[in-house]
């Protein structure tokens, strides 16, 4: 306990506290947990609110009275907040938000002449006043990789939304007493053929190793149809791809289900839709569905067809083309033993434009060299997205993303 001293100083700063501020001082103070300056400051704070000279408590503190008259002075002007030396110390930070604009700017200009992309020493260089070093930690921040290159596809089809709830609505909410069968063709597989085995390598670890070179022995390609409620896949090799192919497989679907209503999802190639359908016109019973421009990935046989490639194509080898297609047969029938439906739960499909520049992003201050929690700012650019109703597949009603 704090004894009271005889040492009177009639300039020392007042503290007065409340029942709240005694007790988180008092618990501080005592606690075996927080830094030993923490107990010490409260330790300055509850002898100064006993009357007691900075003096006095720089003795019972074992403190110079510099430090005691420093943290009354402080508790007296921030209360509990003046404990800390938070953002206290240090130089005032250099770099600014105006910096991470101006970086992010550069980033939508084309690089210098001779260079494909803009590096951080490009950048720095360009800029005059920001060293190279800030602006990596900047893009790390912003987890902006200028070395990282990464496709898109975007779709620009204005029926994206109805298209989109169709299939949908067929996935979650399939019609009675129909098939709902999702196809597309997987073209140009190749038979190559080339050395495997395995490799041990010198810290002793072994792997399935192949050759570097490779002999190919011709191509196939494959249709499938996708049964969207069983699973189960129905495939067929042509070695073209042209409306023939085509018709031919389907009709080969249309004798698998003879009598029964079918709905046929399928993507927008040239093959699948022409102008004048005759084929659709003798098959009233078979109904097309077609995925909006440049999202076939709303396809599921596109899901089985990543199966096919991980699990039978990648790593092996064909001495011809029949082999090849002997192999993919055996994969249908061995996952067809098997076979379970994909199960769909999103009802609610996004079309989201891609941001026009790095200028308009959202980005993080850095202080200094630390990172803060990301602080954004509403841009007054919004995502539009579309809300899909399952209840009745072909109605649909925009949704603004506001978050």
């Amino acid at each position: 306990m704090i004894r009271r001293g005889h040492e009177s100083d009639p300039q020392a700063t007042t503290i007065t506290l409340t029942s709240e501020e005694r007790q988180a001082l008092e618990a501080l103070a005592g606690s075996r947990k927080s830094e030993a300056r923490m107990r010490d400051r409260a330790r300055i704070v509850l002898g100064a609110a006993a009357g007691l000279a900075s003096r006095a408590i720089a003795r019972e503190v074992a403190c110079t009275p510099g430090t005691a008259s420093k943290w009354r002075v402080r508790y007296a002007r921030d209360r509990l907040a003046g404990l800390s030396e938070t953002g206290d110390r240090g130089a005032e930070p250099k770099y600014g938000p105006g910096h991470g604009k101006r970086i992010l700017a550069a980033l939508d200009r084309p690089p210098p002449d001779g260079y494909s992309n803009w590096t951080a020493p490009l950048l720095a260089r360009d800029l005059g006043d920001i060293h190279e070093q800030y602006i990596w930690r900047f893009l790390r921040a912003q987890q902006i990789d200028l070395s990282g290159r990464k496709s898109w596809c975007q779709s620009t089809d204005p029926e994206f939304a109805a298209k989109a709830a169709d299939i949908v609505g067929l996935y979650m909410m399939p019609p009675d007493n129909a098939v709902v069968l999702s196809v597309d063709e997987k073209p140009s597989i190749q038979a190559l053929e080339r050395s495997q085995g395995y490799l041990k390598l010198p810290n002793g670890r072994a792997m399935i190793g192949q050759s570097h070179d490779y002999k190919r022995n011709g191509t196939t390609t494959l249709f499938a149809a996708l049964n969207v409620a069983t699973g189960a896949v129905t495939g067929q090799h042509y070695k073209r791809r042209r409306r023939i192919e085509f018709l031919d497989f389907m009709n080969q679907i249309v004798a698998q289900h003879e009598g029964k209503e079918i709905h046929v999802i399928l993507d927008n190639l040239s093959t699948h839709k022409p102008k004048r359908d005759m084929w659709l016109k003798r098959h009233p019973d078979v109904h097309l569905h077609y995925t909006p421009t440049h999202a076939s990935w709303l396809n599921q046989i596109e899901i089985w067809f990543s199966i096919l490639s991980g699990k039978s194509l990648k790593g092996a080898s064909f001495h011809s083309v029949r082999q090849l297609v002997t192999h993919i047969n055996s994969f249908i029938n061995s996952y067809n033993d098997n076979a379970r439906p994909f199960v769909w739960t999103k009802s609610a499909v996004h079309q989201k434009r891609l941001k026009p520049c790095f200028a308009d992003q959202w980005f993080w201050i850095l202080v200094g060299v630390e990172t803060q929690q990301p602080k954004r700012a509403w841009q007054g650019a919004r995502d539009r997205a579309f809300d899909l109703s399952i209840n009745d597949p072909p109605l649909f009603h925009w949704i603004t993303d506001r978050t």
